[in-house]
């Protein structure tokens, strides 16, 4: 099969274990991130199939209607916010589905945590410069981490907080609360008591139609002024222009994001904050992770190119 391979930042799918499953396809991968429909068009017109890192490119009925060779979209991970499902059924396109891991996510979402209450940006810099120890980091031990969803992510996150000693404070749908008060954890009266009570709030939502700002700039207002927000889930989930309006107002004292609303990131104002860490959506991006969303991706679609498909999201395209 001819397959595109789009935004590879990295230049880093050629160098996995797994890319060695293609072998004997015609494979084109690209580096750069491209949004333009006309330049998209071209680099896709010949491709029988995608793989899509993420969602890093969005897949439109007007894309569609201009790739007629277009027979399947294997994607890396489960999300697929960013491809429509209807226009690719109507237009005959299968849409596999891929596989994901917590751990990558979880741990750099405690990586920020650590870096960010002990200011350790801040003070490696300093000591580069020839200045020493000229912050005062804040320790986790006895405070209250917040977490806003109880899925694979959020419940290894809260394991961890659990591991330095912190108070574990949940929120989120009926099915984070149960899973939560099984696991242990307190559950908060609200979403609102939640950001409150807690010192540091990590955001745990899949970004859909409901949770679309579904983080407001009055719950980021309530939290206390020397707390910290992190985002390693997605930009979006927060009410647009929330996040740094309340950090220039000084409640919460600080944030962590990985995460931001159009990637990748040229210029943003988070990044211009001193009380903000900014890392260039990081969470998934590691080797072991990229092996297992990439594998999975190209079993499919091999499993697709032998006609036997598996993993369809619209298995109804095919009948």
């Amino acid at each position: 099969m001819k397959i595109v391979i789009p935004d590879d930042y990295q230049d880093a799918v050629r160098t996995l274990d797994s890319f060695q499953k293609l072998a004997g396809h015609d494979v084109t991968v690209y580096h750069d991130t491209v949004k333009d429909i006309d330049t998209l068009a071209q680099r896709f017109q010949d491709a029988e199939a995608l793989v899509l890192i993420r969602e890093r490119t969005a897949i439109t009925e007007a894309l569609l209607a201009r790739l007629p060779n277009l027979k399947l979209i294997s994607q890396t991970g489960k999300g697929i916010a960013h491809i429509d499902l209807v226009a690719c059924t109507r237009n005959g396109v299968a849409v596999a589905l891929g596989a994901g891991s917590p751990q990558a996510t979880a741990e750099l979402t405690w990586a920020l945590v650590l870096a960010a209450m002990r200011h350790l940006p801040q003070e490696i810099a300093n000591l580069k410069a020839g200045r020493w120890q000229r912050t005062l980091g804040v320790g986790l031990h006895g405070r209250t981490l917040g977490i806003l969803g109880y899925g694979q992510i959020g419940s290894l996150v809260a394991s961890y907080g659990q591991a330095f000693g912190m108070k574990v404070l949940v929120w989120g749908r009926e099915g984070s609360q149960t899973r939560a008060r099984s696991a242990g954890y307190e559950v908060a009266a609200s979403q609102r008591d939640l950001f409150q009570r807690a010192d540091v709030v990590s955001l745990h939502l899949k970004l859909t139609a409901e949770t679309r700002g579904a983080v407001t700039a009055d719950d980021l207002a309530a939290m206390k002024p020397t707390a910290l927000l992190v985002n390693t889930s997605r930009a979006d989930i927060i009410e647009r222009g929330a996040l740094v309006a309340v950090l220039r107002a000084g409640r919460p004292g600080a944030a962590a994001v990985d995460v931001y609303e159009a990637e990748p990131v040229i210029d943003h104002p988070l990044l211009h904050m001193d009380n903000v860490i900014c890392t260039p959506h990081l969470g998934y991006v590691e080797k072991d992770s990229y092996e297992l969303y990439f594998g999975t991706a190209f079993d499919n679609l091999l499993a697709f190119a032998a006609g036997r498909p598996v993993n369809l999201a619209n298995p109804e395209v095919l009948s």
